[in-house]
């Protein structure tokens, strides 16, 4: 389609043979739907494959343009339900029906992920960021019908958008036709249903997503104008991208004030972005690649484990149990539902306790940026609103604005300095870790908000931690909270002679590459061929999204065996050993299994989960003390891992499911 586009009527037909051409059958299924307003989806890369100079227009003048599409939409309407003769009967054309634009071009100027500025004022584009509040649905009236006192005709002022739907009263009679009318009286036409049309109106302001900004960067804000079918499409905490007009707004002027003029998007299309998995473009080489990786290691499935797990936070020495802890708290667990819509959380909890220097912060930092949807906050300035919602007045009404386990929501929270949060908060931040939902009673407003996110959270312990005594003591915190984590690993900085001396070499070595054979041998103690930061975020992504793990009859045996041991033998870990410690076991599994790249949790996946959980018990565990923080990666990890299972195996009297994989 190469014609020139000159005028209005030019860029109406082509519209009109586009629509014919292209999306006939979705005009047709809107003829045929019951419901009087209605949308219909148009994808800009058809329109540019279609008629590239129509498509332009489009992005450079959408106030012009888009209401001729709705006009179009409409003509095609009536001419198939002229042509469709048979089904005429049950065919109604929607007048009010609106195009909506959708998959912009993937060019910088189109797609953002920065707010845009006065320039991009009057033009068509994405933006993708967090939705951080949402205001009350509304009735908007689009536009008012006045009557004339001295001709009697009637005509209609319509409402302005940028003046925060402030309908002028007007100046001169503007009755169309031949007889010019100079009156300047007016009033209000009877109220009917056809003369004054009002339609759902909503705003909610979406910031900037957080991971894609520079270090110290604040991010900001904008208010996207939601109508129609579009409100309540997106709550608070959702990952969007929105296609809209860049407008200006600005309150009526009064004399002697200064106006106050902002940017905001009046939203054309609203997509909600979902899992993590959309954010992270996997491509089919790397899926090839990772079915080609654990192919080449059939016969050494640990060894390749430890590949990845010595991916994790690569700047940091050893580490073996905590790097594959947080691996797992990243990947996690499968969440179910029953039939009655009560929901197990899949997403695990980890807690890490420990002395000062003991890389604690540097876990976090890497984690929250391994995920792409993750906050990162502290203890010592977060309060119960900042974890949670926050009631906000805006004007005249009441608005939510999102919290930091909000708008972690699908992704994960990192909670540094853990224990500095006051009592009072960390006991709203009970039900977002188990019911993965926020209850809200503020300024009258009741409602609930997801919060499915994993919390990774670091504290120093209460003074010197005695091993002697039981989590709750050393942590000074409650038994509701510590059972709600599914690890918590204790860090203990014992002074080790031959521990400091390979960290020392270590990072040494890594300011002087190759300087010593002392550091050299240091990090052959990690396995090497380490992935890169981007190939590790997309395989986290991928078999969380690939992979649903089952049970198996051995694995559940060796978790329920551990489970019912540690219930009888307990007596420091009360706050750790409810039935809280199986379902934390079953989501560490799965996780495990989900690692090695695997459908079913076999009996490795059990035996590893029982492994991480000995490392949180301290005196109670069944394996002796494991020391977490002085591990090492094994020179032999299958080996390593088959010591483990007989050892685990034995402890639990389960010694003939040995090698029942």
């Amino acid at each position: 389609m190469g014609d020139q586009i000159t005028n209005s009527a030019a860029a109406l037909g082509a519209m009109q043979l586009f629509l014919e051409e292209y999306s006939a059958p979705a005009v047709e299924q809107l003829l045929m739907t019951a419901e009087d307003v209605q949308s219909l989806e148009i994808d800009m890369h058809e329109l540019l494959e279609f008629n590239h100079e129509l498509a332009m227009l489009l992005l450079e003048s959408p106030q012009k343009y888009l209401p001729l599409f709705n006009q179009a939409c409409v003509a095609v309407q009536r001419a198939l339900k002229q042509a469709a003769s048979v089904t005429a009967n049950i065919c109604s054309v929607k007048e009010d029906v609106h195009v909506r634009i959708t998959h912009l071009p993937n060019h910088p100027s189109l797609q953002r992920t920065r707010i845009p500025g006065s320039e991009d004022v009057g033009r068509l584009l994405s933006i993708s960021g967090t939705v951080i509040r949402t205001g009350l649905v509304k009735m908007m009236e689009t536009h008012r019908v006045f009557a004339c006192t001295k001709c009697r005709g009637t005509f209609s002022v319509q409402a302005e958008i940028e003046q925060y739907n402030y309908i002028p009263k007007p100046t001169r009679c503007l009755v169309p036709g031949p007889d010019f009318c100079s009156s300047t009286t007016f009033m209000p036409a009877d109220s009917t249903e056809e003369m004054q049309r009002c339609v759902d109106y909503q705003e909610i302001k979406i910031q900037e997503q957080v991971g894609r900004l520079a270090l110290g960067t604040i991010p900001r804000a904008i208010v996207v104008i939601l109508e129609r079918d579009l409100v309540d499409m997106a709550k608070s905490g959702d990952s969007v991208t929105v296609t809209g007009v860049v407008m200006c707004r600005w309150r009526p002027v009064v004399v002697g004030e200064r106006p106050d003029i902002s940017v905001i998007i009046r939203a054309n299309s609203i997509s909600v972005l979902g899992d993590q998995s959309s954010q992270i473009a996997i491509t089919d080489e790397l899926r090839d690649e990772f079915h080609q990786f654990w192919a080449n290691h059939t016969n050494t499935p640990m060894r390749a484990r430890d590949v990845i797990v010595a991916s994790m936070c690569p700047q940091v020495y050893g580490l073996f149990y905590i790097k594959l802890a947080v691996m797992l708290v990243l990947i996690s667990g499968v969440a179910r539902s029953d039939l009655t819509g009560m929901r197990v959380r899949g997403e695990a909890h980890l807690l890490m306790v420990g002395d000062p220097g003991t890389a604690k912060s540097q876990f976090l930092k890497y984690a929250a940026k391994l995920v792409p949807r993750s906050v990162l906050t502290t203890g010592i300035g977060s309060t119960s609103a900042g974890l949670t919602v926050t009631a906000v007045k805006d004007g005249a009404e009441w608005q939510l604005e999102a919290g930091a386990l909000v708008l972690a929501d699908r992704g994960l929270c990192c909670i540094d300095e853990f224990g500095s949060i006051r009592e009072a908060e960390k006991s709203t931040i009970l039900e977002a870790m188990e019911q993965q939902s926020i209850s809200v009673a503020k300024a009258g407003i009741v409602c609930k908000l997801n919060a499915r996110c994993s919390v990774l959270a670091a504290m120093n312990p209460k003074g010197k931690y005695d091993i002697s005594s039981s989590l709750s003591v050393n942590t000074a915190l409650s038994t509701p909270l510590l059972s709600r984590f599914d690890l918590v690993l204790v860090l203990l900085d014992t002074h080790d002679e031959q521990w400091d001396a390979r960290v020392s070499s270590f990072l040494l070595s890594s300011r002087q590459p190759g300087s010593s054979t002392e550091a050299e041998d240091a990090v052959d103690t990690d396995p090497g061929d380490t992935w890169a930061f981007d190939k590790l975020q997309a395989y986290i992504a991928y078999v969380k999204s690939a992979f649903q793990p089952e049970t198996t009859s051995a694995s559940e045996q060796v978790l329920t065996g551990y489970y019912q041991m540690q219930r009888q033998r307990d007596t420091l870990n009360a706050a750790r050993t409810t039935i809280r410690l199986l379902e934390s076991l079953i989501r560490l599994a799965q996780a495990h299994a989900r690692l090695m790249f695997r459908e079913k949790v076999l009996l490795a996946d059990a035996v590893v989960a029982v492994v991480l959980m000995e490392s949180t018990m301290l005196s109670a565990s069944i394996l002796g003390s494991i020391d977490t923080l002085h591990t090492t990666f094994p020179e032999d990890s299958d080996l390593f891992y088959a010591e483990l299972e007989a050892l685990v195996l034995s402890r639990l009297n389960l010694a003939h499911l040995g090698g029942a994989e």
